[in-house]
């Protein structure tokens, strides 16, 4: 009998870092030493060894590589703020704050400092909903330049920030009440034979990010193509694309190959942060790339 893959993290902690996993999901499980677990058999990052032998700092690739993330994010809001007659400026902006608070709490959970379990939980759970929710500011984002309402107003805000916080909300309630058991309803998910199994996990942290973003660069796409009629701006969009692809195939194919020949010294934790961070930087460029002050109103004739 062949059982179902979905919902299943198992292969994907194993993967990313037996003491701790460099996907956050994967703190809030019972094998997770986050839990009094005893891990997922994978190979483990040594790092730096603190006082006593029990004590490691693992993965200062990813903790500086968020560190920097956060400061080029503070860079670029900066940036943002100076074209004040450009098409989605208070958008990007918005995205840009909650790849910020990504990378904050990639230092306490893509980083391995040694923390009390529960505020690792806590900061996996912030960290899954950012994902979320950023994901969906980028979709919104890819939506401003169709001006179905008019960028920056507090029609438009008001509408990122509402349903942002809806998802936020929702996202972060379902990792907080899997990684503390504040109720039982999540608990069905992690049987005695699938113990890291959650369907609620698996489809708003892997496939709905993934949704909202293929469904950006479509939108994106389509209009550079049709109202533009350029194709110097795709130049960084589809360097955006690849950036992104890279770091998800350091982090969930290529990281336990790196931490098993470098001895757990390293794993495709920091690169998936680096990665991620240059297609940030790429979607910025791409998206200022076409906010110029003569950018043309769509038209569909």
């Amino acid at each position: 009998m062949v059982t179902s893959q979905y919902g299943l993290w198992h292969n994907f902690c194993r993967d990313s870092g037996s003491v701790r996993p460099t996907i956050p999901v994967c703190n809030l499980f019972n094998e997770s030493p986050t839990r009094n677990g005893n891990g997922y058999g994978g190979c483990p990052l040594n790092g730096i060894t603190l006082s006593g032998d029990d004590r490691h700092l693992a993965n200062l690739g990813s903790i500086i590589f968020s560190a920097i993330a956060i400061l080029v994010t503070l860079f670029l809001l900066f940036k943002s703020e100076r074209k004040r007659a450009a098409v989605g400026r208070r958008e990007i902006q918005l995205f840009l704050l909650g790849y910020a608070l990504i990378s904050l709490c990639e230092i306490f959970t893509v980083g391995n400092f040694p923390l009390d379990g529960k505020v690792v939980r806590g900061f996996s759970a912030i960290h899954i909903a950012a994902v979320t929710v950023t994901a969906w500011i980028l979709l919104l984002n890819g939506a401003v330049g169709y001006q179905i309402v008019e960028d920056g107003t507090a029609v438009s805000l008001g509408l990122i920030a509402f349903s942002s916080v809806i998802i936020f909300i929702g996202t972060g309630y379902i990792a907080l009440d899997t990684g503390f058991s504040l109720t039982s309803y999540w608990a069905d998910d992690m049987t005695l034979n699938d113990p890291n199994r959650a369907y609620a996990l698996y489809t708003l942290f892997l496939l709905v990010p993934l949704v909202f973003i293929a469904l950006f660069f479509c939108l994106e796409i389509f209009l550079v193509l049709r109202v533009l009629q350029e194709f110097t701006p795709l130049i960084y969009l589809s360097a955006a694309a690849i950036l992104f692809a890279i770091g998800q195939i350091f982090q969930f194919v290529i990281s336990v190959h790196i931490c098993n020949s470098t001895g757990g010294k390293i794993n495709g934790g920091m690169f998936e942060v680096l990665f991620t961070l240059l297609s940030v930087v790429a979607i910025w460029a791409f998206w200022s790339s076409i906010t110029e002050d003569d950018w043309p109103t769509p038209g569909y004739a």
